[in-house]
């Protein structure tokens, strides 16, 4: 399992009454909707490598 660090994010209200509201729509807390979009956004610029279906399959059946 992925080891986690804690940090302080400010954000104006405008942005996170979106973020709850992206959160609520996808069924996912307020905290993994804004690991969701960074996670995206690293894959995306191609700064985090993209995980193989295998490995996501494989990381899945090892948290059951």
């Amino acid at each position: 399992m992925a080891k986690t660090k804690n940090f302080i994010l400010r954000l104006d209200e405008e942005m996170m009454n979106a973020i709850e509201a992206w959160a609520a729509d996808e069924f996912r807390s307020t905290n993994g909707q804004l690991q969701w979009i960074i996670s995206e956004a690293l894959k995306k610029s191609g700064r985090m490598k993209k995980k193989k279906k295998k490995e996501t399959q494989e990381n899945t059946d090892n948290e059951k």
